[in-house]
This record gives structure tokens, sequence and C-alpha cells, in this order.
């Protein structure tokens, strides 16, 4: 049965099988504590909180913006920084102190604690727009060593298009139609950005056995029939090779998928774990300043961690 989210945000049956769809529509969400900025978040969505293992997606921008997110820790899984506008300082207890601008990615792995910061270049507003996603760790990585890698060439193919124009992916992270990029990743997975000439229909290859969702970043664009509002996320469930997309103006997409993760997981603040114990643990630990989660140079505030809610967390688990 095809899925189609309502308005309201819940799902309803419409249309045969093969023509499974759910649109995630973005919300306004607050970023950052105390000197934050509002983001759309488009992922988790509450009958859908992965895709692979992909967990998370928020846009920050467009926007004429002072960013200054201040340290702040994860747990059990990697952050996806990918630039649009503008320019990120990266900084992490590792060490790590980099600077991101477009067409780069920054990967920080969390494993079993770590903590870091983001800030815009410079003291005053600046334009800014960028992605940013999270990938959850199966077991082994989560419990693991943190890390961080930036990576300033990635790998990019063309994409056969019906009117011969020059269409093409960056492969960002894991695999996409046998080309791979250099990122770490820890289950099969894919997240690709696509661009789609004015006047083109493009073939987009798909591992049939992995779940896939396009999120229309920029322009117009047509999944199959199915037309995207900007920055709406079209999810594509699985048991496809392929989808037709087309746009007349011109498009920036990206896309993400994988092989569908196994385990529910119990997600709260910037945390990823499996059960409420280990949420409760990492929180207690950051509060207290413990070694798990070190220390970001430079920086002489950080983000508390809000209280935890009255009841026990559960995992998420999937309505469609």
């Amino acid at each position: 049965m095809t899925e189609i989210a309502t308005p309201s945000g819940d799902v309803h049956a419409e249309t045969p099988i093969g023509e499974r769809r759910l649109v995630l529509e973005p919300r306004e969400v607050p970023l950052g504590g105390v000197r934050g900025m509002n983001v759309l978040r488009v992922l988790p969505h509450r009958n859908l909180p992965t895709i692979g293992a992909w967990c998370f997606l928020d846009r920050f921008g467009p926007a004429d913006t002072r960013m200054r997110v201040e340290p702040h820790p994860h747990i059990g899984l990697q952050t996806v920084t990918w630039p649009l506008v503008g320019e990120i300082r990266h900084r992490d207890s590792l060490g790590s102190d980099a600077d991101l601008r477009r067409g780069q990615l920054n990967l920080m792995t969390a494993g079993n604690g770590i903590s870091h910061s983001e800030y815009s270049i410079g003291d005053d507003p600046i334009p800014l727009d960028a992605l940013q996603f999270w990938v959850v760790l199966p077991d082994g990585a989560r419990q693991g060593a943190g890390g961080f890698e930036r990576h300033t060439d990635l790998p990019r193919m063309s994409l056969t298009a019906e009117e011969g124009a020059d269409a093409a992916a960056t492969v960002v992270l894991g695999e996409l139609a046998g080309v791979v990029s250099p990122a770490t990743v820890h289950t099969p997975i894919v997240g690709a950005e696509l661009v789609v000439p004015a006047g083109t229909r493009i073939r987009l290859p798909l591992r049939p056995e992995w779940e896939h969702a396009l999120m229309l970043v920029d322009g117009d664009a047509t999944v199959s029939t199915h037309g995207l509002a900007l920055n709406d996320m079209l999810y594509l469930g699985d048991s496809r090779d392929a989808v037709d997309v087309s746009s007349t103006e011109g498009a920036l997409l990206f896309l993400i998928g994988g092989e569908p993760f196994a385990d529910e997981i119990v997600m709260w603040w910037n945390f990823a774990g499996r059960t409420h114990e280990e949420i409760v643990e990492a929180r207690t630990e950051w509060e207290a300043a413990s070694d798990r989660f070190g220390v970001v140079e430079g920086h002489d505030v950080r983000i508390p961690a809000p209280p935890l809610p009255d009841v026990r967390l559960m995992p998420r688990g999937r309505r469609i």
C-alpha cells in the first residue's frame, strides 16, 4: 500500500504497492541553547525514525546569521555536515579544528562519547546554509572510540539524462552505483548530492534491497509523478532499482538510504542509545564534566543537558 503524509503528519493508505511514498515535511525547532538559531528538522519523523542508518536531518539556513553552537556531547552516532553556503568551523574534544566550505565533508564519529562545537566564520552575520545529518552506529562501533575526518575531494558520477544534460551526483557517504566515498561508514549506506539541470529527466539508480529518500534542497523536482516542495523529503521505501527525477527550472537534491537499520534506538537530545539507562548515564556524565566527553579547547561556555522527561524513554518504532 502507498502511505502518504497528510497535513497533520498522519499516514494513510491510498494506492497500490510499488508506489509507496511518505512525504516528510520539515518543522522549525530551536538549536544550540542560549546563542542558538532556529533550524528546519526533517528527520526523525514520528512515523519513520530511520532511513537506513540515517536518523536525523536538520537544515540551517539559508539566512544571514551568526552561528554559535557551543560544545555539546554525542554518543552512538556519526555527524555528517554538508555546507551549501558559507563556512563553518568545527572543534571537538579530540583536538580537531577544521574549517568547512561548499563541496567538503566533515564526518565526526561519536562512539562512546565525544563533544564538539560549530561556529560560523568571523564575528559578524554571514550568509549560511547547510545540511546536518546523524547516522546511528551499530553495536561495536557505538561502544568504540570517537573520530573525526575531513574530506575535500569526494567522488562524482554522471547520471543518465534523457536530454543529454550534465546531470551529476557527488557521493558524500557510502556507495551509489559502484562509486564509493572515502568517508568511514559502519553500515551499508548512501548519501549523495544530485544536480539536475533545467529541462532534464534523469534515471537515478537505486539498490532494491535498500530503502531510500530524496530531499529537495533547491529548485523544483518531480520524483516519478510526485512534485516535491522545497525542503520536503520523499520516502521511497525499498524494492526499487531506479527512480525517475525531472526538473523544469533545475534542482539540487540530496539522496539518503541504506540497508534498513535492524535495531530499535532510543534517541534523546544528542544521544543515540538502545535503552533508557544508557541515556540517563550519558546525561549524568555530561553534567558532571566527566572525562568521557573530554573538553573542547577555546570555549568557556558549553550547552547544559535539558531535564529528562518524567517518563521512561522508549525506542522509536516504525509506523509504516
